[in-house]
């Protein structure tokens, strides 16, 4: 990403060489914002299977909410005497990631890979947090309520791909196709094997000696018939 200009002016408190390095913070945190609001619009019109409603209901509420995180982001940039980039050109030159890599699928396999997208954002911002606390608590303060939101919206996606025993069917995967694929409802019932069935256990062998009794016991049984 490249540096933002030094601004002529920043807010009070903050010399302008401090609301530039703010500024860079801020510029990779809205075009990050940006990008998930995209995101999480494909991902809204491109799951499909028997989770459909419930994921495609569930995703318009974060869209919005990140919208308005964006727009408080860029607000923000604004206040300190940058420039705010908001045009899809400038978000694509200086991004540090690639597109969502996941097209038409089922709403949970999405989720899989939607979850790594909320950890790397998720990540990224916890490192702006850091940096802005040693220069302007105010852009702090805005950055950890953006937090308060996007982690609360990665538990509802974990919540449809924890176990009972709290396992994510996505754990290790380190791609969104890899996580896709482990979230996928096929490939958890593929894990899913069958028991086994038990034996039953084959009728006992008559013995020579077992025949031997029973012969006898007829005989004698019929020796004292009358």
């Amino acid at each position: 990403m490249s540096p933002a200009r030094t601004p002529r002016y920043t807010v009070p408190g903050l010399g302008v060489d401090e609301g530039r390095q703010v500024i860079d913070l801020l510029t990779l945190r809205l075009h990050a914002l940006n990008d998930l609001a995209l995101t999480l619009k494909h991902i809204h019109w491109n799951v499909v299977g028997p989770h459909f409603v419930a994921v495609h209901e569930m995703l318009d509420p974060q869209t919005a909410a990140v919208r308005e995180m964006a727009d408080a982001a860029a607000e923000r940039i604004s206040a300190l005497g940058g420039e705010p980039q908001g045009t899809p050109g400038v978000l694509v030159k200086e991004r540090t990631w690639d597109d969502y890599s996941v097209g038409r699928a089922d709403a949970i396999a999405h989720l899989g890979a939607l979850d790594l997208v909320y950890t790397g954002i998720i990540e990224d911002h916890r490192e702006a947090v850091e940096k802005a606390g040693e220069i302007d608590p105010v852009t702090e303060d805005l950055l950890i309520e953006h937090l308060r939101g996007l982690e609360q919206f990665q538990w509802f996606v974990r919540a449809h791909l924890e176990s009972s025993s709290g396992t994510l069917s996505n754990a290790g995967a380190d791609t969104e196709e890899a996580a896709a694929a482990a979230a996928s409802p096929k490939r958890t019932a593929a894990k899913r094997t069958p028991a086994k069935k038990t034996a039953l256990p084959a009728p006992a062998k008559k013995t020579a000696g077992t025949a031997a009794k029973k012969t006898a016991k007829k005989t004698a049984s019929k020796r004292t018939t009358r």
